[in-house]
C-alpha cells in the first residue's frame, strides 16, 4: 500500500488530497520506486492551479530521490536496491511509492544524496539546459539573471560565474540579496525600491545585457525588455509573477531585434541521451563547488500544501524537499 497525493481540482493548495493507492507489479519497462525523499518546484503550483494543464483526477510532482524495489520485464539498466532519482516529465512524484518507467530514471552516483538529489535533479537540469544548450552562455558574457536568490536562481548564479560570466542579480530583501552574493553574483538589484532597467543601463555603461534568465514572467517582462543590449536574448522559462501575454513583435524590434524564448525542459531532455549528458554535467558542477543545493526547508511529504503556501507566498530560500 502506497500513499499518493491527488487533486480532483484546480485551485489552492487545500485542493491537494492523499490517498490509499495498491501498487501493481511493474509493467514491462517499469520499476517500482520507494521514494525517500521528493522535490518541491514551482512547477508542481503551475499544474495545481492550472497555469499548465493537466488530466483531472491528477497526481502531482515531478522530482524525487529512492529506491528501486521491483523491476518489471526487459529492464536490465536498474535492479532491486538500487538508488535512483527522476525529474519527470511524468507527474506523480508526491508519493510513498510508484511504478515508472525505466527511461525517466538514472542511477544516483554514492557521493549525492537522496536530499541533495531531490533537491536538484530538476532545478540542475534546468539550470543547466538553460545556461548551456538554450542561451549558451559564453566566458566574458553579462547576464541578468531575475530571482537569483530562488530555488533556480542560486543555481544559475554559481553557474554561471563557473562558464565566466558575469552576473547581475535581482533580489527581494537584503536576505536574499545576500544569498545572490554568496552564489556569485557581481551584482544586485533589489527590485522593490530600485529600477532594474536603470540600474542594469548604469552597471553596464548603458549597453544592457546580451540575455537574460526570467522565471519570474509578467511582473519582470518590461524590465527584461528595457534591459537588454541590441540583439539580445530574453530567455523567459517562469510564471511565477504571471503568463507573459500579448508579446508585440514591433516591440522586439524597437527594443534593438531582440530575441525571446519560452523554453521547456524537455524539449532538452528529449532523449535519454540528452538525459544522461546532462546530468552528468549537472553533477561535474556539484563536485566541482560551482553550485550547491542550498535546501532552506524541510516539510513532511503529506504536509505539501503547507509548503505549497510558503513557496506561493515567497517564504522559502534554496531549495524546499518533502522527506518520506
Amino acid at each position: 500500500m502506497a500513499r499518493a497525493a491527488r487533486f480532483e481540482q484546480i485551485g489552492g493548495p487545500d485542493v491537494i488530497e492523499w490517498v490509499n493507492v495498491d501498487l501493481p507489479d511493474p509493467g514491462p519497462g517499469e520499476v517500482r520506486m520507494r521514494n525517500t525523499v521528493v522535490g518541491l518546484n514551482y512547477i508542481d503550483v503551475y499544474y495545481r492551479t492550472g497555469v499548465y494543464p493537466a488530466t483531472l483526477p491528477s497526481a502531482l510532482g515531478s522530482e524525487a530521490a529512492g529506491v528501486v524495489e521491483a523491476v518489471g520485464e526487459g529492464v536490465t539498466d536498474f535492479a532491486p536496491g538500487d538508488r535512483v532519482g527522476t525529474f519527470g516529465p511524468a507527474l506523480g512524484a508526491y508519493a510513498t511509492a510508484r511504478n515508472v518507467t525505466a527511461a525517466s530514471l538514472l542511477r544516483l552516483p554514492d557521493d549525492v544524496d537522496d536530499r541533495t538529489a531531490a533537491a536538484l535533479l530538476l532545478k540542475g537540469c534546468t539550470t543547466e539546459f538553460l545556461v548551456e544548450r538554450c542561451a549558451k552562455v559564453a566566458a566574458g558574457q553579462t547576464v541578468l539573471v531575475h530571482a537569483a536568490a530562488g530555488g533556480v536562481g542560486h543555481l544559475l548564479v554559481g553557474w554561471l560565474k563557473a562558464v565566466g560570466a558575469t552576473v547581475i542579480g535581482t533580489a527581494g530583501s537584503e536576505a536574499k540579496a545576500a544569498q545572490a552574493k554568496a552564489a556569485g553574483a557581481d551584482h544586485v538589484i533589489f527590485h522593490k525600491h530600485e529600477d532594474i532597467a536603470a540600474r542594469v543601463r548604469e552597471i553596464t555603461d548603458g549597453k544592457g545585457v546580451p540575455i537574460i534568465l526570467d522565471g519570474v514572467g509578467m511582473a519582470t517582462w518590461e524590465s527584461s525588455l528595457a534591459s537588454a543590449a541590441p540583439r539580445g536574448l530574453i530567455v523567459s522559462y517562469g510564471n511565477a509573477g504571471g503568463k507573459v501575454t500579448g508579446v508585440e513583435l514591433g516591440v522586439l524590434a524597437a527594443k534593438g531585434s531582440l530575441f525571446v524564448t519560452r523554453p521547456t525542459l524537455f524539449s532538452y531532455y528529449a532523449t535519454r541521451e540528452e538525459r544522461l549528458a546532462g546530468t552528468e554535467r549537472l553533477f561535474a558542477m556539484l563536485r566541482s563547488g560551482a553550485i550547491t543545493p542550498e535546501i532552506g526547508q524541510t516539510f513532511a511529504l503529506e504536509d505539501a500544501a503547507a509548503a505549497h503556501r510558503a513557496l506561493e507566498a515567497g517564504e522559502t530560500r534554496g531549495a524546499s524537499v518533502l522527506t518520506v
